[in-house]
Order: C-alpha cells, then structure tokens, then sequence
C-alpha cells in the first residue's frame, strides 16, 4: 500500500507540475520499475516466508542465516541490475514504447532513480522480514515515515526547485534512503528478536536455493509485468498515441492503489499463515485465509464501484489536459469490469507463498499474465482498436480468477483434512 503512495504522489506531481507528456514518460519507466520490484519481491517474499516458517519451528539461527543471505543477495542483484540498465538506458526505453517527446522525460527520471534504488529494494525487502519476523507495526511505521517524507519533498523539488521529472525521483530516492535506515537500525539493534551478523554474510548454497524457490513466485509474476507493460505500452503508442500511454499511467494508479492494499494485507497474513502452518496449527491457518479472501474481494470491490463510476474524478488528480482525460475516463470503466475479482487471485496465490508451495504459486502468479492477458493485448486490439487494449485487462482478470476459484476449492478439502485429523 505504501509502495503505490510513492508511486501515485509521483504521478500526481508530475501530472500537475510539469505536465501531460511527462506521465506519459514515467509510464513508460514500469517496465524498468516492475523490474526493480521484482528483485525485491524475489529476496524480501522468499526470505520472510522461510524466516516465518523457521521460527514457527523454533529455529531462530537458521532465521538469522536467511536473514544475512538475503542482505548480500540484495546488493549484488541490484549493482548487476543497474550497471546493466545505465549502460543501455536508451535502446531499452525506445523498446520499451518511448518516443521522442516522452524519452526525455523516462530518461531523467531513471538516472536519478537507477543508482538510488538498492535503497528501494533494501528497504522493501527487509521490511518483510520485519513483518515476519514479528514486529508488524514497527515495519508499517517506517515504510509510513517514508511515505510521508516524499509527499512533503515532491512538490519542493518541482514546484520550488524547478527539478521537473527528476526532482520527483530525488525525492523518492532520499525518502527510500531514510526508510533504509530505520529498517537497517531494527536488524543491528541487539534487543531485535533477529539480529543482522556479519557471521552470516556469506551466501549458503541451501538457504539460496530456500529463498529463490519462493521468491521465484511473485518475481516471475513482476517480470511477466514488465512485458506485459512493454507490449500494452507499444500497443497503446500505435492505437491511442503517446497520451494512451499516459491514460494507461493514470489507470495503473487506481489499479495499483487497489492491488497493493490486498498485496499489503498478503503481506500481513503470511507470516501468520507460514508459522502456524510450521507449527501444524492449521485451525488458524484456515481462519487467516478465509479471512483474507473476504477483505480481499470487499475492498477490489469498492474499488471497482469507484472506479466504475467516479473515473474522471479519479483521472484529475493527475491532470488538466482534456484529451488525456477523455481517454483516462474510457480506459478506466472498461479495464476493471472484472476487477472484484482480483483480490481472491492474490489471496490465494500468496497462501500457496506462504506454506512453501512454490509451483502452485507460480501457476497462478503467471497465468493471468502470460496465458491470459499477453494474448488478449496481442490480439483484441486488431479487433476493437484501443478500447480492446484496455479490454484485455479485464478479460485476463475474469479468466486468471476461473483458475483462482478452481486451486481455492481444492486447497478448502486439504485444509479440511489436516484440521479433521489433527483432531483425530
């Protein structure tokens, strides 16, 4: 939920500070993004899962191994990451649905955000770890303080500093890096309940494969993002030009806010799920996750009823110009026609995460993506032009929850199982 504050705060001070074209330029950095999220998904949801569950078997040393593998795992994926990308900024940016009114824009943006973002990646990553490893509301107070710190800076860097689109990124990276601190004090302090040893700051064969084996879920899931945005982008830049792609930017913000609430709320139930589950309490596990399920399709819910039917209001907080309005307006009502339904993917996705499922996980995490919503972007817009772009979205969303709904009944009978012969 954080996470998509950061994004979203961006996105309306760009939008309103330096202008239309600009979103369109910072829509075309989510592939890059989602990629940047994927290293942190792939460290941070892997370690948690296996820290949660090594402590519901009373193993607080092997949590602190993980911890110290997934802190030196982190640094060296992001200087590879970033090396990589600064090297060949511009014929990825091109790829990925830049023009030359938009390049400028993606460009400053992501030589200010690329070298900061080992702060990003640390912060989310280890705030998981924070979660699981018992301290929830220390975890959500300092993603809040950073939070907090980019909304005061975005509108001094823009509107006092006049640093446009990079200013935005300044203040992102400055907010990460202190949301970095708060989260690497908690781990060095000695009263943590897992410490962050030096001892432990050499990778072990077995707790790599450990992580990267859940983690390989939801990376999979952000990669799979990455070329779903690169193919929506180019199909948005031939069907709808580049302020499509800015509505597409807008639209992801609602979409965004939505998901990354019930991805937050994931979040929470996983260390829940994954200890009790270690702990063979599967009363619990099954009340965690019927609960989950609930929230989860209330809140996608409200969020389609907004969505549906206050999308302009929604689209001018990013911006004034009429045109990208119109199609924000249109992109919005159409794309989320399924989208209530989009809380019980990820609840159920997330469930099979955290009691070490990986392959379940992955199917579902890839199948929206990669079965269902590539084809429809390949294919709907020849045949109904851009409003097809923004069709494929919900159609991927009603048939990636049809398979959603399939894995939920057949995980309610083994839950049923394990509770009936406990009881035994």
């Amino acid at each position: 939920m954080v996470n998509a504050t950061y994004n979203i705060v961006d996105r309306i001070f760009i939008g309103q500070g330096v202008g239309a074209l600009a979103i369109s330029g910072l829509a075309v950095t989510f592939p890059v993004m989602n990629l940047t999220a994927a290293l942190g998904m792939l460290v941070g949801a892997g370690a948690s899962s296996r820290i949660s569950i090594s402590l519901g078997k009373k193993d607080p040393e092997k949590a602190e191994k993980i911890l110290g593998n997934s802190f030196l795992l982190t640094i060296v994926l992001n200087l590879v990451f970033m090396t990589l990308l600064m090297i060949f900024l511009e014929p990825i940016l091109m790829t990925f649905g830049a023009s030359e009114e938009t390049y400028p824009y993606a460009r400053d943006y992501l030589q200010v955000i690329l070298p900061g973002n080992i702060f990003m990646t640390m912060t989310f990553s280890f705030n998981s770890m924070m979660r699981a490893s018992g301290y929830p509301k220390k975890a959500m107070y300092t993603m809040l303080i950073g939070a907090g710190l980019n909304i005061i800076l975005d509108p001094i860097f823009i509107f006092v500093f006049d640093m446009g689109i990079a200013g935005v990124a300044w203040a992102t990276v400055i907010s990460m890096f202190i949301g970095m601190i708060f989260v690497m004090y908690h781990f060095t302090r000695k009263s943590t309940s897992l410490r962050l040893r030096k001892k432990n700051m050499r990778f072990e064969k077995s707790i790599l494969i450990a992580i990267v084996s859940i983690g390989l879920s939801p990376f999979l899931m952000q990669v799979t993002a990455s070329a779903v945005a690169v193919l929506m982008n180019t199909s948005l830049k031939t069907y709808g030009g580049d302020l499509a792609i800015g509505a597409f930017g807008i639209l992801n913000s609602l979409l965004m806010l939505i998901v990354m609430f019930v991805i937050g709320l994931n979040q929470g139930l996983q260390p829940i799920i994954g200890y009790n589950f270690g702990a063979e309490i599967y009363d619990r596990v099954k009340a965690a996750f019927y609960y989950g399920i609930r929230i989860a399709t209330v809140v996608t819910t409200l969020g389609f009823f907004f969505g549906m039917f206050f999308p302009r209001l929604f689209a001018q907080a990013f911006t004034s110009d009429l045109e990208l309005l119109d199609l924000a307006e249109n992109a919005l009502r159409i794309s989320i026609i399924a989208f209530p339904l989009v809380g019980l993917q990820v609840v159920i996705s997330g469930y099979f995460q955290s009691i070490g499922q990986a392959t379940k996980s992955i199917a579902m995490s890839l199948s929206r993506q990669v079965f269902f919503l590539i084809p429809s972007i390949i294919f709907l817009p020849r045949f109904f032009g851009l409003d097809g772009a923004w069709a494929s979205i919900a159609v991927s969303d009603a048939l990636a929850s049809i398979l959603a709904i399939v894995f939920f009944y057949r995980q309610r009978k083994v839950l049923k199982r394990l509770i009936k012969a406990q009881r035994a």
